[in-house]
């Protein structure tokens, strides 16, 4: 956890709002239980209420009165509009997501990495009638943990590596022993050698994923294109050659966003 604005008046009660809102989000059109969200986020159900209450009063979350789900709300559409202008690739990438998913039969998805987690922007159905649903428009995943964020995380400098493991010990406990640091580490630097990330059925038995970080002009990964599938589709073989058309695209990609910036 950051603790470097703990000395600032209301900024942990802004951390803890802006957490809910990321949960929220994150379920997106399903809506997302109070239960959940304090459980979650590390509240009391009677804290949890009381920020969103205030979330819901400014537009920013929804309450459905027949489920008692939380939703986004209409502000966020307004901000993201704006936003948008600034810091939305969907356009730039939205056709080699698809040609990646056409190519690979695979699903295929473009994230970006918003500070400690990669959020799934775009989603494209391969056409292989079996699929993986791990990850969809909006989920998100701690750096390391999903094929994209360890393709991120592995060409992030090593002092950013040190500090992103530091402040969180907890991924271990929450995503399993091979999210300890050791084990994440050898992932990193087999992904950074490789050039691409294997998630080998970590988060889901038997869901594979593959992820290519995507550079933005300065060289810093900011953004990933990944794959996921049934694990008899990722066999040693086709795995090399993913790998390569993940890398393509990858490249494509980066290769765009900095032209479209200049």
């Amino acid at each position: 956890m950051d603790t470097s604005n703990r000395s600032v008046p209301g900024a942990q009660a802004v951390a803890r709002a802006a957490r809910l809102l990321r949960l929220v989000t994150s379920a997106a059109g399903d809506g997302a239980a109070l239960q959940d969200l304090a459980r979650t986020a590390n509240l009391s159900r009677s804290t949890a209420h009381r920020l969103l209450s205030a979330l819901r009063a400014e537009g920013l979350v929804d309450r459905d009165e027949e489920s008692g789900l939380w939703m986004p709300g209409p502000e966020l559409f307004l901000m993201g509009s704006v936003a948008a202008a600034r810091y939305d690739v969907t356009a730039l990438a939205r056709d080699i997501v698809r040609s990646l998913a056409v190519k690979t039969e695979e699903s295929a998805f473009l994230s970006v990495r918003r500070a400690d987690e990669t959020v799934c922007l775009l989603r494209e159905e391969g056409s292989f009638p079996i699929r993986s649903f791990v990850l969809s428009e909006g989920v998100r995943f701690p750096l390391g943990v999903a094929s994209a964020g360890l393709a991120i995380l592995s060409f992030l400098p090593d002092h950013d590596v040190d500090a992103y493991l530091d402040r969180h010990p907890e991924l271990s406990e929450r995503w399993g022993r091979t999210h300890a640091r050791a084990p994440l580490r050898r992932r990193l630097a087999e992904t950074k050698e490789r050039g691409y990330a294997v998630n080998p059925g970590l988060i889901v038995n038997g869901s594979w994923g593959m992820g290519a970080a995507v550079f933005d002009r300065t060289g810093r990964p900011e953004w990933a294109l990944s794959l996921t599938g049934v694990e008899f589709r990722f066999g040693p073989d086709r795995i090399a050659d993913l790998g390569r058309t993940l890398m393509a695209h990858a490249h494509q990609l980066s290769s765009r966003i900095a032209g479209a910036r200049r």
